[in-house]
């Protein structure tokens, strides 16, 4: 019964996804798509006068239009008066983080009502550019003062890092797909196969969600193999392989406490358990990491999580893993323990040994993928899926920069064992993990670490990171024709070669 509740606990009790997909339909901009979600966030909860009554009115980082206070501007178009304004900077993981926050800060008694929304309007802000436009869209005085900045605001990549080419998502993430490979001991084209067969089963589950960009199921070869449409970005992935922000989306969520709940009227079918946050974030540049295809800190905090929430893996029935990539959702399933490392080819879910399905959503390429707003709406349908399955537990992770930044978020329509809801953060556990230096001046004998291939329109560079004789980290780049190749076709990881100290390699 309600009544036997902490009336402090978190709960989700309303979500809202918006999609602006028709051409014909008129575009929004991207205040107006987050509150949008968040007016039918409200009308999904049954309550009564959440958005007027919020405490706090947090916003996602948008980058198809910047506003000065982009929470002021959603608060004001949904009648909010909050005494706490936020936006979070840019990173995948943020959504996550102000959920268990949100959480954390409803449980202590510092909040009643926090609402969060985020919102892309991507493909309009394009088209628009395209024909040499620019959108109409609101702007504020420059003297409103900016929201409440939440996330670290590093430069994800340093000076070596960038000067030797390595500076966006689509450079980094294919590295951690072949160091991956080599991990697993998969031939290419069993690894190919690998990717293609999730990614497959991720457009068969987007099918299925009313909310996703494309519905088109799609095979594991009409996914890798490249084609006019589906042209090679960085090898190996194709188009069909990296998150689409080519979407107009928003979505939103609705965190009260129990007692804000029962006086808004919310009814107790709606409710959704916070049980368990925890958040960490591994060494912030990939120079200083072990390896290229772990997470200690994703590892680190799924640990807590779960601990936290008395769980384990297997008491959760559905996932969302954090999907920009292949790469990061085959890391996440490694470190949440949903894959064992032995499990190469296990006749699991998506062919990858997982026996259950790793998307709620269909991934950031099926469902869409729009910047640092996706995880809310893996949370928002989350949240669909558990109160379908009462009793069922649902686990999300959030990731930004290059699986640098993690939370995890276990939810269900059960209450915590714990009979209330906790949080995590182990920053200074996974800081004293050991650390790799870098040797950007070295010259001679290095070995493979990892090789991929970047694409413009035809092969155009390799990008290489390689291992100096005492252990360091030394990044590297080819032009040649043949290391291309050789990196497309071969098993180059573990190989000798020869790196100059401007950071050319060539094969031995």
């Amino acid at each position: 019964m309600a009544s036997e509740l902490d009336p402090r606990l978190p709960i989700i009790v309303g979500t809202g996804q918006i999609m602006i997909r028709d051409a014909s339909t008129e575009p929004l901009e991207p205040a107006d798509l987050m509150a949008e979600a968040l007016r039918q966030a409200e009308a999904d909860s049954h309550g009564r006068g959440l958005l007027a009554g919020a405490d706090q009115v947090l916003t996602v980082s948008e980058l198809s239009w910047r506003y000065q206070n982009p929470a002021l501007a959603v608060a004001e178009r949904v009648g909010a008066s909050p005494r706490r304004l936020a936006s979070s900077v840019i990173g995948g993981n943020l959504a996550g983080v102000m959920v268990a926050r949100a959480a954390a800060d409803i449980q202590r008694g510092d909040a009643d009502v926090i609402v969060l929304s985020g919102g892309e309007a991507t493909r309009t802000r394009s088209r628009l550019r395209k024909a040499g436009t620019e959108p109409q869209w609101s702007t504020q005085p420059q003297d409103v003062a900016p929201a409440e900045s939440i996330g670290d605001q590093r430069p994800l990549v340093n000076e070596i890092e960038s000067a030797r080419g390595l500076q966006m998502p689509v450079d980094i993430y294919p590295l951690f797909e072949i160091a991956l490979r080599a991990r697993l001991g998969l031939t290419i084209d069993q690894h190919i196969d690998r990717i293609g067969s999730l990614w497959s089963a991720f457009s068969e589950i987007a099918a299925t969600n009313p909310n996703a960009w494309i519905r088109t199921p799609l095979s594991g070869p009409e996914i890798t193999t490249p084609s006019a449409d589906n042209r090679m970005i960085t090898w190996p992935y194709t188009k069909r392989l990296c998150s689409n922000n080519q979407v107009d989306q928003g979505a939103a969520l609705i965190i009260t406490s129990v007692a804000a709940a029962e006086r808004a009227g919310v009814p107790r079918d709606r409710w959704v358990f916070l049980h368990a946050g925890a958040e960490a974030i591994d060494h912030w540049n990939i120079s200083n990491r072990v390896d290229l295809c772990s997470s200690p800190a994703l590892r680190t905090a799924g640990r807590d999580a779960f601990a936290l929430a008395g769980r384990s893996p297997e008491d959760i029935s559905y996932f969302d893993l954090y999907s920009c990539f292949p790469s990061a959702v085959q890391i996440g399933a490694f470190e949440l323990g949903l894959i064992p490392d032995s499990n190469v080819n296990g006749t699991g879910w998506g062919g990858i040994g997982a026996s259950r399905a790793l998307t709620v959503t269909g991934g950031m390429t099926f469902a869409g993928g729009p910047y640092n707003n996706y995880v809310t709406h893996g949370l928002a349908t989350m949240v669909d899926a558990l109160r379908k399955d009462s009793g069922a537990f649902g686990l999300c992770t959030a990731n930004g920069g290059y699986t640098t930044e993690h939370a995890v978020l276990i939810a269900s329509t059960t209450p915590p064992k714990a009979k209330a809801y906790r949080h995590s953060n182990p920053q200074s556990e996974v800081d004293a993990l050991p650390r790799v230096e870098c040797d950007d001046a070295w010259s001679g004998d290095v070995t493979i670490e990892s090789a991929t291939v970047v694409f413009k329109d035809v092969p155009s560079h390799a990008l290489v990171a390689t291992r100096t004789p005492n252990g360091q980290r030394s990044w590297g780049r080819s032009s040649d024709s043949d290391f291309m190749n050789a990196a497309m076709t071969t098993e180059l990881v573990g190989s000798r070669a020869q790196r100059s100290a401007d950071g050319t390699i060539s094969i031995d």
